[in-house]
């Protein structure tokens, strides 16, 4: 054995050298060409596509070549593809015979050898580049399957311009997706890449012509199709100049384009209600341009899996108004939607309940004086009326009294991104519209809060560690919210559930009494928000199923009189959740609820001298609430008209009663919106005072 060895030597070591070649031959990525970014919805519709960086029209390669194209290009151009090992040896031999004897030149490339020329880059033909083809073929031949083959093939042939591959092709020149493709749409593409360069759709029709229909009629003579079939086909119109990709999400599009640019991305857009969101976008905006209001965004969360189904980012407003703009990722003025978040937060630390009487009168805290909407006060108000009806002051004090750091930490724990400077730089205008953040990082946050009492209700008390992540646009990725059985959330579900319950109320600045309470059949928790200025009008609204968030305005800032959340965005809204299927209302979160006893008339925790108090359910922490401090016990006369005291008036004769009563700043503006305030009796003549402070100034 060793002397054969031996002798042979040179034979094995060229042979292994050979072998070795051929085996390498192939480069690992065929293709590295840039490709388009493509993007379907949830079923697979197209909703867009990007031009790939090099200036073509070329999609990711598709898995599989629909039957009717197959047949197409494989009697075209490879008859017997299914049954040779990457090369043809009788059509060489007559292509080669051909061009020896006659003039003009024949090609005998099998469409193995043809993948292998279109990844080198159509190099000029000569007979060592053959070879070098044939020899490539045969490996292709063994690394893929000939679906695989075929699949590169349609994928990287030029279709004519600068469109590459068979799915850019059925949709720039028929507007279809390719399986969709008729057989004398598919007769025309198979014959397109045989020369694309001189026979182009729209021009040389009569040399397209004549190919597709002698490729139909050698189909119907194989009895690939009938003759009804093949006569229909050869009635087919050409396609003429390549026709405009759908857009049905331009702003979703660039974004992913963005992120994940020259890939094909199955989303988890739901296209019946984008279209629908795509349609009310056109229609107020409509009507929002009488104002010269041009811009709007409009953005759908589906709660459970936190997936993107509805994504408008912008108007069709036009390019002088700035339309390109994908206003959902871009900062904008907060508002007044960040107030629910302080209002849950205060209720998770025990600092009040959700009806406790919060101070509303004119207010200065270091030089900064809040105003609220209608330049009105009240005196004293319910928390969950305060938020309901977004009144600033209110929220104003509530923050001083919270902390503005404290809630500074918050917001940054709820992975508010844009909210990316200290506590100190936005001051207590934090909570009306000081700092900024974009639609999306809003309305992800009110999914979060959402989701956070639904799985509490539906889990066995539980929270997760990651519930306030970013919402995911991509089908079939499910969300990872963290470790289950999290003991410290960022908000608790009592809380947040209160809150929810507030904002279920119609959410209106104080003055817009008319707005229609909206159908109890599809309930919502809401909050509009409107910046200073009047440059950004916020409405976002939550059901346990789905999370909706609207901005109007003008990208470039530019602010308009009616230009606030209740007027340009609410309606937006309610008109989007009537798209939506009805997800019922929240389920108590009961074992974060305890039962307490509240004052009626106060909202605080019941004193002894409440008169009339409630038993309510309540966040945990409610029972950390100091007791009502607006109930008292006074002494008066025995005909209840004056105050009185030991000190100037007989013991025996004194009448015991427990009376509400507000400081002397809030009663004042308290009385006039409620005229069954009853202030306390005076003092009978004669008896001394021993309040503090009996006077106060009113600005």
């Amino acid at each position: 054995m060793g002397w054969w060895l031996q002798k042979h030597r040179i034979g094995i070591l060229v042979f292994v050298a050979c072998f070795l070649t051929w085996w390498f031959s192939l480069p690992k990525h065929l293709f590295p060409d840039p490709t388009s970014t493509v993007v379907t919805a949830s079923n697979g519709t197209l909703l867009g596509a990007r031009i790939a960086d090099d200036g073509q029209w070329r999609f990711p390669q598709i898995d599989s070549v629909p039957r009717r194209f197959e047949q197409c290009i494989l009697h075209f151009e490879d008859a017997y593809f299914h049954s040779h090992p990457g090369f043809n040896p009788i059509s060489i031999a007559k292509a080669l015979w051909h061009n020896l004897t006659q003039p003009g030149r024949r090609g005998g490339s099998t469409l193995t050898q043809q993948v292998i020329r279109l990844s080198r880059k159509n190099k000029k033909r000569s007979y060592l580049e053959k070879f070098v083809e044939l020899f490539m073929a045969t490996r292709l031949e063994v690394r893929f399957s000939k679906r695989d083959i075929l699949a590169l093939y349609a994928s990287n042939a030029p279709f004519g311009g600068n469109v590459i591959g068979l799915e850019t092709a059925s949709w720039r020149y028929y507007g279809i997706p390719v399986e969709r493709l008729s057989w004398g749409q598919s007769a025309t593409l198979a014959v397109l890449p045989n020369a694309p360069s001189l026979i182009f759709p729209g021009r040389n029709d009569s040399s397209l012509l004549y190919k597709r229909n002698r490729l139909l009629k050698k189909l119907a003579v194989k009895k690939i199709i009938d003759q009804t079939t093949y006569e229909l086909a050869k009635a087919e119109p050409l396609p003429q100049k390549p026709l405009p990709l759908p857009n049905l999400a331009p702003h979703f599009v660039e974004r992913i384009k963005k992120e994940h640019n020259g890939l094909r991305i199955n989303s988890s857009i739901d296209l019946y209600l984008q279209q629908h969101v795509n349609a009310l976008a056109r229609s107020h905006h409509a009507r929002l341009r009488g104002n010269d209001i041009h811009n709007l965004a409009i953005l759908v969360l589906d709660i459970p899996s936190r997936k993107v189904i509805a994504y408008v980012g912008n108007a069709p407003s036009g390019a002088s108004h700035g339309e390109s703009v994908d206003i959902i990722s871009s900062k904008r003025s907060t508002g007044s939607i960040l107030k629910p978040i302080l209002f849950a937060s205060a209720m998770d630390d025990g600092l009040l309940l959700p009806n406790t009487l919060l101070t509303d009168v004119p207010t200065v805290i270091n030089g900064y004086s809040p105003k609220n909407f209608d330049n009105g006060h009240s005196g004293a108000v319910p928390a969950s009326r305060a938020l309901s009806r977004s009144l600033n002051v209110p929220a104003v004090r509530l923050l001083r009294q919270y902390g503005l750091q404290k809630f500074h930490g918050k917001l940054q724990k709820m992975n508010l991104r844009s909210i990316d400077r200290p506590a100190y730089h936005y001051g207590l205008s934090l909570i009306l519209g000081g700092a900024e953040a974009s639609l999306w990082d809003i309305v992800k946050t009110y999914a979060a809060m959402a989701h956070t009492v639904t799985v509490f209700g539906k889990r066995q008390s539980i929270y997760r560690s990651y519930e306030y992540q970013d919402p995911s646009y991509i089908f079939g990725k499910e969300p990872h919210f963290g470790e289950v059985g999290f003991d410290t959330p960022i908000l608790h579900a009592g809380a947040i559930y209160n809150t929810l319950k507030a904002l279920r109320e119609v959410n209106r600045p104080e003055g817009e009494e008319n707005w229609e309470f909206f159908n109890e059949a599809h309930p919502i928790a809401w909050k509009t928000g409107t910046s200073y200025g009047f440059k950004d009008a916020w409405a976002v609204g939550t059901t346990p199923k789905y999370a909706i968030g609207v901005w109007a305005g003008n990208a470039d800032g530019e602010g308009r009189p009616g230009l606030t959340g209740i007027n340009a965005a609410a309606p937006i809204l309610f008109d989007v959740l009537n798209h939506l299927p009805k997800s019922g209302w929240f389920a108590p979160p009961y074992d974060d609820l305890i039962e307490l006893e509240v004052c009626s008339k106060s909202g605080h925790r019941a004193s002894v001298y409440c008169e009339n108090s409630t038993t309510e359910r309540v966040p945990l922490y409610g029972k950390r609430t100091p007791q009502c401090p607006y109930h008292h016990q006074i002494f008066l006369d025995r005909e209840r008209l004056f105050q009185v005291n030991a000190q100037c008036y007989p013991l025996e004769d004194m009448m015991v009663d427990n009376h509400f009563s507000l400081p002397t700043i809030m009663e004042h503006y308290y009385v006039q919106k409620h005229m069954d305030y009853k202030p306390l009796p005076p003092f009978k003549e004669g008896c001394s005072i021993h309040e503090d402070n009996i006077m106060e100034f009113i600005v």
